[in-house]
């Protein structure tokens, strides 16, 4: 069994948008307040407050710019939050019902054909065991089945 860590937007890269840098697209984060309730912040990994600002900005979630370096909109609470640990266990805020696209990437931050799966809540975890336990799949993404947005990048522990 190979053993994974959900990994939740790094806290330099949070605080580089807070501080209005630009996103993937080159545009300020817009900053709005949240009216309505499961906006996800991916860095603090819960669920932005109703009543509280946040902030919403393209994000490529890669190191590299190449034709499987997708890019989407992301949830970022506008004030300072803790960023959620690295953790084995499925982080709270994705246990409530929905359905999520896991897909596996090379080291190179490409697609590997064949790994892209949505799948329930609870075989989140087995299908990241499983993806990672392969020796070509470097890291997982898990997205929303739904929107396609990027929730957090499952690793090896």
């Amino acid at each position: 069994m190979t053993d994974i860590r959900f990994v939740a937007l790094d806290s330099d890269l949070a605080a580089h948008y807070r501080a209005g840098a630009p996103d993937a697209n080159g545009q300020a984060p817009e900053r709005r307040i949240c009216e309505e309730p499961g906006l996800p912040c991916r860095h603090c990994l819960r669920h932005i407050p109703q009543g509280a600002p946040y902030l919403i900005l393209a994000l490529r979630p890669f190191t590299t710019l190449q034709p499987y370096a997708e890019l989407g909109p992301v949830f970022l609470c506008a004030d300072p939050c803790e960023r959620h640990p690295d953790a084995s266990e499925l982080p709270e805020m994705f246990t409530r019902g929905d359905r999520y696209m896991l897909r596996g990437y090379s080291a190179d931050e490409r697609i590997i054909y064949g790994t892209g799966d949505v799948v329930e809540v609870p075989e989140i975890t087995a299908r990241a065991r499983d993806l990672l336990a392969r020796a070509d799949v470097a890291f997982v993404h898990m997205r929303s089945a739904r929107n396609n947005c990027y929730q957090a990048r499952i690793d090896r522990a």
